[in-house]
C-alpha cells in the first residue's frame, strides 16, 4: 500500500488560463508528529481541525516497528477525537530498525492503513536511538519495498561528529542517499524537510520515484536570519 498522491500536474494542466486561485478546502499534512499518551487529545484535536488525512511518524518510544504496532496506535489516536474530528484519518508509518524484516514490509502491504516505511540514522533526532546503523544490512528490505510499491521516507543527516552540523544532509546525500537510489531504482523515496540548496539540486536531477519535502520557514529563512547581528532563538529549528 503506497502512500495516496494527488496528480498535481495533471490538476495544473487542466486548470483555465483565467484561474487565479485553486482553493484547498482540506489540506492534508504529509509529516507529523502526534506523539503518545495523554498529548494525543491535544495533537490529534489540533490537526484534525483543519487535515483531512496526515502522515503519523513512527518515532515514539518505544518506536511503532510493526504493522500490529502501528494498527494499535491508529485506534489510539482515533480514540483521542472529539465527534466533530472524527472524519480525521491518520496515515500510519513504521518505523526501520537494523532488525526490520522483509516479511514486515510484505505485512505492510496488505495493511489498510499502514503506508510508509521511515529511515532514521541512528542518535540523529527524537527517539531515533533503534533507528538505522548499517544500510547495506538492509539491502533485504528495500528490495521487498521495491517489490511491493512501499515508499522510504528519509530523516537525511550523518552523524559524525566530526562534520559540521550544517553539512550533515549534504555528507547523507553523498554517502548513502545518492548510492541508495541508483541502487534501488524501483524504490519511492521522499527526503523529508530538506534545508539545503544540496538536497534540492539532487532532487530535481533525480530518476522518477525520488521526491521532497520542505517546511515553510525553510523556505523563508536561514541561519544568518538566526544568527547574524545576535542569536534569535525563535529561528532556531531542527527536524524531529
Amino acid at each position: 500500500m503506497g502512500l495516496p498522491s494527488v496528480p498535481l500536474l495533471d490538476l495544473a494542466h487542466s486548470m483555465e488560463p483565467t484561474m487565479k486561485t485553486l482553493t484547498i478546502t482540506q489540506p492534508d499534512d504529509w509529516h507529523v508528529h502526534l506523539r503518545d499518551g495523554p498529548a494525543l487529545v491535544r495533537t490529534a484535536n489540533d490537526i484534525a481541525r483543519w487535515a483531512h488525512r496526515a502522515v503519523v511518524m513512527p518515532n515514539l518510544a518505544p518506536p511503532v516497528v510493526n504493522v500490529a504496532a502501528a494498527e494499535a496506535y491508529r485506534d489510539r489516536i482515533i480514540s483521542a477525537l472529539t465527534p466533530e474530528n472524527r472524519h480525521f484519518d491518520p496515515l500510519m508509518t513504521l518505523y526501520l530498525t537494523d532488525n526490520t524484516s522483509a516479511a514486515e514490509v510484505a505485512r505492510l502491504a496488505e495493511s489498510s492503513t499502514v503506508h510508509a516505511i521511515k529511515l532514521y540514522p541512528a542518535g540523529a533526532t527524537t527517539n531515533s536511538a533503534a533507528g538505522v546503523n548499517d544500510l547495506s544490512s538492509l539491502y533485504p528490505v528495500f528490495e521487498a519495498m521495491e517489490k511491493h510499491d512501499v515508499p522510504l521516507l528519509i530523516h537525511g543527516e550523518v552523524t559524525d561528529s566530526e562534520i559540521d552540523i550544517f553539512d550533515r544532509e549534504k555528507v547523507f546525500i553523498d554517502r548513502h542517499l545518492g548510492p541508495l537510489v541508483e541502487r534501488f531504482p524501483g524504490l519511492r523515496v521522499i527526503f523529508e524537510h530538506i534545508t539545503t540548496e544540496e538536497a534540492v539540486a539532487f532532487v530535481v536531477a533525480a530518476r522518477n520515484g525520488v521526491a521532497a519535502t520542505i517546511t515553510a520557514h525553510h523556505l523563508l529563512y536561514n541561519r544568518n536570519d538566526m544568527l547574524v547581528g545576535g542569536i534569535r532563538p525563535h529561528f532556531f529549528v531542527y527536524p524531529s
